[in-house]
């Protein structure tokens, strides 16, 4: 959906959110009480979940054995819809707001849970709410922290936790004389230099140009660390020039310092974990521990370890006083009920099972993504590679709790869009840059103003 058509959209959205929300109730209905068993008989329960490119197969045996739990604990069937990118993620929640119907369970990256909290029209969990998918204490209580505006408006159940890190190879490293892998992203342009070897078909770094989510985390992480919030109360700061430093900085590794793969501008997160994995790059950067599964069964099962990303801005030795020392955005995917839906009993049955500890081990084994249940991550913590992981958990940040975030995300992402021409021509022009971010300033700041 272009921008201009998704901006008239989240208008309509907001409006019809509130009659939703009117008539929808913010607690669950049905024959349940606190804790109960729900007999589903003869019904269906929608969830929406984003599709997982890194491990599609195991995704489709995931969902079968879910499914089947699920009907042998409810009675009722399961049905799961998708979706492939941030742009589709946002529409799915636009389209439903509108019309009143649609998934009654989607599972949201945490950046965009304060735009389904915006909307209204998703529950604002009760005490009893709670109870029914295992209590409050089930649950990180650092998860809950971008599940909703304060401690006593949550709409955010978590479900995984996605610290964002980078993975290095630890041979390539020791043969470039690298001690450390750098915490500052000037020094890791200057190590990724010393990595790059283009007649091996070796480089510093495994970027992921086309990724459908991950190119803004960059611009935001690099922007904070310089002290700019991008959201300051209802401005929006996208022009400062902290964020096209951010972008000349990400871009450049391809354009300037030539440490990246030239045909990284065509790849998404999966294909620079190939790439990494292969070992043909030092450093495979915005990643998870979702990562693992695959590093795990590759030739670098023994060759590779995490490390947080850099905390200090481009151009900065040494993090910023005052700015916010970024590791990682509070990371991973949270699961929201519809206010339309006719079988909230059924969706916290579903988030009930989905969410305990056995299952989240489970999950966490077949992909990788942190569990958010805490019995099921307290097992996990002297595991192989979770010392970075749970270092990077501690110091994430969450992004701007507004119900503009969405579009201001998709903003950010969409100047890297516009640019992966230029990036494959091997030059981003200033001016170029200059008016994309400049655009994407005024679809933030037009996004803030509606969400006032």
């Amino acid at each position: 959906m272009r921008f201009g058509t998704k901006a008239t959209l989240a208008s309509i959205a907001t409006a019809a959110a509130l009659a939703l929300s009117a008539c929808g109730g913010g607690s669950s209905s049905g024959g349940s009480s606190s804790g109960g068993a729900v007999n589903g008989a003869g019904k269906t329960l929608d969830v929406l979940v984003n599709v997982n490119t890194a491990y599609p197969e195991q995704q489709k045996q995931w969902m079968s054995s879910i499914q089947a739990k699920f009907k042998e604990q409810t009675g009722a069937d399961l049905k799961f819809e998708t979706f492939t990118s941030a742009n589709d993620e946002l529409t799915r929640i636009q389209t439903s707001v509108v019309s009143g119907q649609g998934p009654d369970v989607y599972s949201l990256g945490t950046t965009f849970t304060p735009t389904a909290y915006a909307t209204k029209a998703f529950v604002t969990l009760s005490d009893d709410d709670w109870k029914k998918v295992g209590g409050k204490d089930r649950f990180n209580q650092n998860a809950l922290g971008i599940s909703g505006p304060d401690k006593d408006h949550l709409a955010g159940i978590p479900f995984v936790s996605r610290p964002f890190v980078m993975a290095y190879n630890k041979d390539l490293l020791k043969a470039a004389g690298i001690d450390a892998p750098a915490s500052t992203w000037d020094g890791l342009a200057e190590q990724a230099k010393k990595l790059t070897d283009p007649a091996k078909g070796q480089y510093g770094m495994a970027i992921a140009y086309k990724d459908n989510f991950d190119p803004w985390k960059y611009i935001w992480a690099m922007s904070v660390q310089a002290g700019n919030q991008l959201v300051d109360g209802k401005t929006a700061k996208l022009s400062d020039p902290a964020v096209k430093k951010a972008y000349e900085t990400y871009f450049g590794w391809l354009t300037k310092d030539k440490v990246v793969n030239p045909a990284s501008v065509g790849w998404s997160n999966s294909q620079a974990l190939a790439d990494f994995a292969a070992g043909k790059a030092g450093y495979f950067l915005m990643t998870s521990s979702g990562s693992i599964p695959t590093l795990d069964k590759s030739a670098l099962k023994d060759k590779y370890d995490y490390a947080l990303m850099p905390v200090a801005a481009p151009g900065d030795s040494s993090p910023k006083s005052g700015a916010t020392p970024a590791a990682s955005i509070l990371s991973g995917d949270n699961l929201v009920v519809a206010n339309y839906s006719k079988n909230k009993d059924l969706a916290f049955a579903y988030i009930n099972l989905v969410t305990s500890k056995d299952e989240q081990l489970n999950y966490q084994k077949t992909f990788g993504d942190l569990p958010a249940n805490a019995d099921a991550l307290a097992t996990l913590t002297s595991a192989p590679h979770m010392a970075a992981l749970a270092d990077a958990a501690k110091k994430s940040y969450a992004t701007p709790f507004t119900g503009a975030w969405g579009d201001i995300q998709l903003a950010l992402l969409n100047v890297t869009v516009q640019s992966i021409p230029d990036l494959a021509a091997g030059n981003v022009p200033d001016a170029s840059l200059s008016q994309r971010i400049q655009d994407a300033q005024s679809k933030a700041q037009s996004s803030l103003d509606r969400a006032k």
